[in-house]
């Protein structure tokens, strides 16, 4: 059995709710859609999007370890109570020098992960995207929040798609220099999940003081 589509503009353009419609494809048995909201509306307008994230913060000696004193510069834990899976959406970043001196560059920013936890003490209450209140979620946002009770230590699984300044030594700047500020985004679009137990959290490689950043992680909460 075949479900054939309809090729071209279907006749009837204004259907009202409840309608059948035919399926519409291309020359190349493609199949067209159309986008009527954005494509992150309908988890968002079901309640179920969520996001954590900092304001300026400064890059400190734990966002770059892979213990129970780390500090992501982004993160989000998933009990092992949890009922869902964390499908990653998309994240955000932005790096600007904080002091005109001489320092280090936080190095690249890496994404890293631990699972089979279920002692995290710490957390907060990630932001709904639809109710404008942090609750609902069944996460805990750990950006900039020590992983306290954190059972495996975290593992780097990739590199993140930010830019950063330069992992060296940088000399003095003049009054009268200017680093600009670094900022980026990055979609996942459901590509990696958090699953119960599941941590996963941004970091940099270069230890740094020298550096703020601010950012946003935004993900779906799904039935398993």
């Amino acid at each position: 059995m075949f479900l054939q589509g309809f090729v071209g503009q279907p006749t009837n353009v204004s259907m009202g709710s409840g309608s059948p419609f035919n399926l519409r494809g291309g020359q190349m048995a493609d199949l067209i859609v159309s986008e009527l909201q954005g494509r992150f509306y309908e988890n968002a307008y079901r309640g179920n999007l969520f996001s954590d994230g900092v304001s300026i913060n400064a890059l400190t000696a734990n966002t770059i370890t892979l213990v129970a004193a780390t500090t992501p510069i982004l993160g989000v834990w998933n009990p092992t109570t949890s009922p869902v899976n964390l499908a990653i959406q998309q994240a955000a970043l932005t790096c600007v020098a904080n002091n005109l001196t001489s320092g280090a560059g936080p190095g690249v920013f890496v994404w890293a992960s631990s699972v089979g936890n279920g002692a995290i003490s710490t957390g907060k209450a990630p932001f709904n995207r639809k109710t404008l209140a942090n609750a609902g979620s069944q996460a805990k946002g750990m950006s900039f929040t020590a992983l306290t009770g954190l059972t495996n230590n975290l593992v780097i699984i990739e590199e993140a798609d930010f830019p950063t300044p330069s992992g060296l030594i940088y000399t003095t700047i003049g009054s009268v220099g200017l680093m600009p500020a670094f900022t980026a985004k990055q979609d996942f679009d459901g590509s990696l999940i958090v699953p119960p137990g599941g941590i996963l959290a941004l970091l940099n490689t270069t230890s740094c003081t020298t550096f703020s950043v601010a950012g946003r992680l935004m993900w779906a909460e799904v039935p398993i």
